[in-house]
């Protein structure tokens, strides 16, 4: 592609595998990955840490003035770093899983992490997925993926790749976190998770990890053709 700035967004519910496309899709592309939902756990993560109250807005905001978020690329991974400590493994244990919705929805936290997030994409091609990426944060993104899949395919997808992290965990306390996610995500008075009206719907319920690949990759060259 020739053009310059170009910006995909990939919103969708929790444990869709909305990351796992977007890294992809970046990576083919040569775009700038970002993943929004990673920052929204590392700031999570630094609350639980330092013991931050989610209903004090002095503590809140005094928080946000000292954390940090950025990435960069190791061995081919893209590794998150708050305050320069790579959290990468430590903001996707269930902690922060249990958490990371209520923090989400802070109006404070988000319009901090949007602020973020509108600075990278001004200055690359970017590849960026979370919950409101394309109503929020790049409503005018030239192209917008809206994930989904069958709760219990999510719930057993997450489970999986929790037990191979060593997690103790049961299957049945992986779809409840999801369920309590899905809740709070749709129904939160800040930037709601909603599919915006130029959205395409990818479910991938039934999709291996290369036909998702290949059905975006199709609708980015469809968009720029």
């Amino acid at each position: 592609m020739t053009k310059k700035n170009i910006i995909i967004a990939i919103d969708g519910y929790s444990s869709c595998g909305k990351s796992t496309v977007a890294k992809a899709l970046a990576n083919k592309l040569h775009y700038v990955y970002v993943d929004s939902g990673a920052m929204y756990r590392a700031v999570t993560l630094y609350f639980l840490r330092n013991n931050i109250d989610f209903n004090s807005e002095k503590q809140i905001r005094q928080a946000l003035e000292n954390i940090h978020i950025d990435f960069h690329k190791e061995q081919g991974a893209t590794r998150v770093l708050l305050n320069d400590e790579d959290v990468s493994d430590e903001i996707r244990q269930m902690p922060v899983s249990e958490n990371v919705s209520a923090v989400s929805a802070i109006k404070e936290v988000r319009s901090a992490m949007v602020k973020q997030q509108q600075k990278m994409g001004a200055r690359k091609n970017v590849v960026m997925d979370g919950r409101d990426i394309g109503t929020a944060v790049f409503p005018h993104a030239q192209i917008k993926i809206f994930m989904t899949a069958d709760p219990k395919i999510r719930a057993e997808r997450r489970y999986l790749e929790l037990k191979n992290k060593g997690e103790n965990i049961t299957l049945e306390e992986v779809f409840e976190n999801i369920a309590h996610r899905d809740y709070q995500d749709t129904t939160r008075k800040e930037s709601p998770l909603v599919r915006a009206d130029d959205a395409i719907i990818l479910d991938n319920t039934d999709m291996t990890e290369e036909e998702q690949l290949r059905f975006v990759l199709e609708k980015v060259e469809e968009a720029n053709s």
